[in-house]
Formats: structure tokens, sequence, C-alpha cells
């Protein structure tokens, strides 16, 4: 069982369909060197070519998940992935140096091929030839030689530069689509703290709100009471079982007690 789908089961499943693809590989060029005709070598080595590129998407998935599981993971779980997205990357590293050394032995097989000539069977007829050459017209095929075989190397040359171009090229690409990948987890994780702090604001305006509302109902209920008991009062003017409310004590009272005194 793959320990990765205790992890999570996308990058199991990712790092299965790259280990299709690295045993694949090996099988290819096990039989890439059995082919003899450069024909085949080279489609083979197409082949090959196209599931690298699957390879290095495959990776490149498996390095974002990664990245998006971070914040989760303990970091021993973290450093455990990082191991193993290297590990992927310096086995594709291996296939690609491998394709390369094959494409290398492949031009310069072409090219020995144009310097030796079209066949064997032209090798009695070429010295016949030869021999009846002036050392003007030696002189001149063996130049001719000379700068077709520059060419070839020439040629084979700029194959390997546009090689070293292109690996160039892809690692500033994996480069900056890294950071680019780096930026937007850090993003991400800013929007996160933004959206929790937004939330505990909620909650405070909502006890805020709550206890405004108690407080409301409180003083509701004591004006209810006052008005209670001004009604009761004015009702019932002679129970002395209802107390005055300080400031709202009835003067009738004390103008009868002012009368009687005269």
């Amino acid at each position: 069982m793959d320990p990765l789908s205790s992890i999570s089961d996308e990058l199991a499943e990712i790092n299965g369909q790259i280990v299709d693809i690295f045993r694949a590989l090996s099988n290819g060029f096990q039989k890439l060197e059995k082919i003899k005709d450069a024909n085949r070598q080279s489609r083979q080595l197409e082949e090959l070519t196209e599931k690298m590129r699957e390879c290095k998407r495959l990776i490149k998935e498996f390095d974002g998940e990664v990245k998006n599981m971070e914040g989760r993971n303990d970091p021993n779980t973290n450093k455990m992935l990082n191991e193993k997205r290297q590990s992927l990357v310096k086995e594709l590293n291996s296939y690609v140096a491998l394709k390369k050394q094959h494409q290398a032995n492949l031009e310069n097989n072409k090219r020995v091929d144009l310097f030796d000539g079209p066949s064997e069977g032209f090798g009695e007829d070429n010295g016949l030839l030869a021999s009846s050459m002036t050392n003007q017209q030696l002189m001149d095929n063996g130049n001719q030689m000379m700068d077709e075989t520059d060419q070839a190397i020439e040629r084979s040359k700029k194959v390997v530069h546009e090689t070293i171009n292109v690996g160039t090229e892809t690692a500033a690409s994996l480069k900056a689509q890294t950071e680019q990948m780096n930026r937007i987890v850090n993003e991400l994780d800013s929007i996160h703290f933004s959206i929790k702090k937004a939330s505990q604001l909620v909650k405070e305006i909502g006890r805020q709100v709550a206890t405004d509302k108690c407080i409301m109902a409180l003083l509701f209920l004591i004006v209810i009471g006052v008005v209670v008991i001004i009604i009761v009062k004015l009702v019932h003017p002679g129970n002395k079982d209802i107390r005055d409310i300080p400031g709202l004590a009835p003067p009738a009272q004390t103008r009868r007690l002012l009368w009687n005194a005269t």
C-alpha cells in the first residue's frame, strides 16, 4: 500500500501515475538500445520524450498538492513529501540525461554515415576513381568531404545547444511557477486570516446587539411598571398599600392639610 494514501488519495494517485511512466521509460530505453535502425531510434526517442513531458506535468501537479497541504500537515510529513518530490524530479532528470545521450549518439551515427558515403559497394569504384584523379581534384574532393563533416558537426552542436536552452527554459519556468504558487499560498493565508477576523468582529457585534436589546427590554419593563403604578394611584388615591413614586405624590392631600390648619 502506498504510504501517501494515508496523507492524500490524490497524491497517491498522482504518484502511482508517475511510477507507471517511469516504468515505461525504463523499458523504452532498454528497447532503444536494441534498435539498430536510425529512423526507428528517432521514433522511439520521440515517444519517450512525450512520456517525459507527461511525467513533468504530473510532477507539477504533485508539487501543487504538496504546497496546498503544507499548512495542514506536521513538519515531518512536509519534509517527507518534499523529499519525495525531489526524488521524482531527480529520477525524471536522469531519464532526460539518458535521452540526451541517445540523441547525441544518434546524431553522431548520422554524421559517420554521411562521412562514409552512400554504401560499401562502391568502395572499389571509388578507389579506381581516386587513382584517376589529379592532385587538385583529390584536394577538392577532400575539402568537400571536410566541409560536409564540419556541417554535420555544426548541426550536432546546434542540437546540443537547443537541448541546453530547452533545459534552461524549463528550469526557469519551474522556478517561476514555484514562486507564483508560493505567492498564491501567501495570499490565501492572508484571505483566511481576514475572514477569521471578520467572523470575530461579526460575533462581537452580535453580542453587543443582544446586550442592547436586553437593556431596552429592561427599560421598557420599568416604564410599564411606572405607568401601572400611576394608573393605580389615580384610580385608588386612598390606598395606603401603594407607595408613592418619588416626585409624583398627589398634591391634593397637601392642599387639604393647609385648609384644615386655617
